[in-house]
């Protein structure tokens, strides 16, 4: 039976759960944290990529997920210039003050193998290397499955 009597609206949920719970294998076991921290990661990297490479990332999101990637995106204010991870995990960090503490590049960690598990890798790999070499180290470079 149907939660929301949407098939659309079922499967998204049920696919951001799935990508919630892969995070949570990495941070607590804590719902809300896992979304403050693929959403802050994601418009991160979002803001940092070439905005074709931001449109096609965010085709690939599930439909929810998509929905907080671009929430209040100014394409016309990107792509970013800063280039150190320093920099990223401060942009990262200062958009999840409002969620529990929590290590910051672990989040962005696990986001990036959530990312590399669910979404095409060549589109992964585009995004990846648009990405300062900072960055890129933080993100597997292989598919992972399921941590």
């Amino acid at each position: 039976m149907s939660a929301t009597g949407l098939d659309v609206f079922d499967r998204t949920i049920h696919l951001t759960n799935v990508w919630l719970d892969e995070i949570m294998t990495t941070l607590p076991r804590d719902r809300q944290l896992a979304w403050h921290a693929l959403g802050a990661v994601l418009r991160t990297v979002r803001d940092r990529v070439p905005l074709n490479l931001a449109v096609h990332l965010g085709a690939q999101l599930p439909l929810l997920v998509r929905g907080s990637y671009f929430e209040q995106w100014r394409p016309s204010d990107t792509p970013q210039t800063w280039r150190s991870a320093d920099e990223f995990i401060a942009l990262v960090s200062a958009q999840m003050k409002s969620a529990k503490p929590v290590d910051t590049v672990e989040a962005a960690r696990a986001v990036f193998r959530v990312l590399s598990h669910h979404v095409d890798p060549n589109q992964i790999e585009k995004v990846r290397h648009s990405l300062p070499e900072e960055i890129r180290s933080l993100w597997p470079t292989q598919r992972s499955s399921a941590a």
